[in-house]
């Protein structure tokens, strides 16, 4: 018996863990430009520190990798002011024309939403309406709503940016982002980009701040009068406290919150295309997207070959590493705590009867061995709360009916996945799932031209396609009369 694992079917191969120990080992320096390696705040076109530091950590070894000004609630004042004074010119512009390979694709990602959105500024159209009186007209007019306060996550660290923020600028809007403490060079390398496209001074500025500093800016960026938007990304539980303080000065908002996707896969599903779905939409960025699916609802005449294949699969494709080496498919969690809880709902769902078919441990730091369940049940916890890991449960279904009901049971609904050849039974699931984006025969969703967003708890508010723009405005109603029939 290897020291390794205890059963050799739930093993990755060996020399793929000795070859993690190796990698982390060795030490990792950030391979960026240095005019992009910014470790100041970023506000009203100018580079500011703060009266203190923090520290940025490599998740795979938890070295340090750069300090960080920790900005507090008067550099977020600050910014706010700044973004508010610049607003005022920006809104007349008129509109112009994760492991490495995860990383070098959100870059395109993010790349892709400012180049959707510059052209859906020459978009924002108003409306002539007939008028029942013929001694007036009707216009509806669109204009910006403001300052908009940007909250990302560390999970698209650019990507959830310029999702965002494009769509800003674009309607006229000004911004202050605050990202998140895990990862906040990628902002500040966005506004060193935007100082180098020619951003005017005090239109995109840039707080970050430590976890301990977080409740104070974020009560300026969710309270100040000045500030007209708030758009967060991050868990719900986060975003009721946003909401709640928006309350109070009437904020319009924008909420991309937590999700818990069902995958179910049908018997008369391509099992084969079925599989690769399931790998994609599972374990991309090592299972940390909020449209990761969470929930694997397999009909019972395909249980046990989908298992097999899957497990298969897992075995081929997945390489844990570090994030720089290019062969590493699944790095670490964001932290120790994230691999915490991978483990509790795996001890859960085995203390109630789920077989461990893959994986199934904690390695090293936050390291987490991608892992498989079979034979879960609805009351396990992995069912009932996003795992935000590497961890995929499968649960045996025998009708359409129970599918939907186990898939809809949930008070989050944000992406799901069905995988089926039946027309009618397609049309029947992309209905009456209770999410606000399904992929039908597909793992992967993600497009700047098409909607992001949830309903119940995942959220309020679109972002990304021809809607996303639409946040950031206002419509304005315009009765020109005294006009001669």
């Amino acid at each position: 018996m290897s020291a390794v694992c205890a059963l050799r079917s739930r093993c990755f191969p060996r020399q793929v863990l000795l070859g993690l120990s190796a990698a982390m080992s060795r030490s990792y320096s950030l391979d960026v430009s240095a005019p992009l390696l910014r470790t100041q705040g970023y506000v009203d076109g100018r580079w500011v520190s703060a009266a203190s530091v923090f520290p940025v950590l490599d998740p795979a070894t938890g070295q340090e990798i750069a300090r960080v000004a920790d900005c507090g609630p008067a550099e977020a004042k600050q910014a706010v002011d700044a973004a508010y004074k610049a607003f005022h010119s920006w809104k007349q512009y008129t509109a112009k024309g994760k492991p490495l390979r995860e990383s070098l694709g959100e870059v395109t990602y993010s790349a892709s939403f400012l180049d959707w959105f510059s052209e859906e500024a020459r978009r924002v159209y108003g409306d002539i309406v007939p008028s029942p009186a013929k001694d007036r007209k009707i216009l509806l007019l669109k204009q910006p709503v403001g300052v908009a306060s940007i909250i990302t996550p560390w999970n698209f660290p650019s990507a959830m940016i310029t999702r965002k923020v494009g769509a800003a600028l674009a309607a006229g809007c000004t911004v202050v982002v605050k990202p998140a403490e895990d990862t906040p060079l990628s902002a500040l390398a966005l506004a060193e980009l935007a100082e180098q496209a020619g951003i005017p001074a005090g239109v995109f500025n840039v707080v970050p701040c430590s976890r301990e500093t977080t409740p104070a800016v974020g009560q300026v960026l969710c309270t100040d009068p000045l500030v007209a938007k708030i758009s967060f990304t991050g868990s719900t539980a986060t975003g009721k406290v946003l909401l709640k303080m928006a309350a109070d000065t009437v904020k319009k908002a924008s909420m991309e919150l937590g999700g818990h996707a069902p995958f179910i896969v049908f018997d008369s599903a391509d099992i084969d295309k079925a599989v690769g779905g399931a790998m994609a939409s599972k374990f991309r960025n090592s299972g940390q997207t909020c449209v990761c699916s969470n929930r694997f609802l397999v009909q019972s005449g395909i249980y046990e070959r989908f298992v097999e294949k899957l497990g298969r699969a897992m075995d081929a494709e997945l390489r844990l590493g570090h994030g720089s080496e290019p062969e590493t498919t699944q790095g670490p969690l964001i932290n120790t705590r994230a691999a915490e809880k991978v483990v509790h709902q795996i001890l859960d769902a085995v203390s109630l009867g789920a077989k461990v078919l893959r994986g199934g441990k904690r390695l090293h730091g936050s390291f987490m061995e991608p892992t498989l369940l079979a034979d879960v049940t609805a009351d396990m916890l992995c069912t009932k709360e996003e795992t935000f890991g590497p961890l995929l449960p499968v649960i045996r279904f025998n009708t359409e009916e129970e599918a939907l009901a186990i898939a809809n049971a949930s008070n989050v609904g944000l992406a799901g996945y069905f995988y089926s050849q039946d027309v009618s039974q397609i049309w029947r699931v992309a209905e009456a799932l209770e999410v606000g984006i399904v992929g039908v025969n597909e793992g992967l969703l993600s497009t700047p031209e098409a909607t992001f967003g949830g309903v119940k708890q995942s959220g309020l508010g679109r972002e990304g396609s021809k809607y996303g723009i639409d946040e950031y405005l206002e419509v304005k109603y315009m009765c020109f009369g005294g006009l001669k029939p």
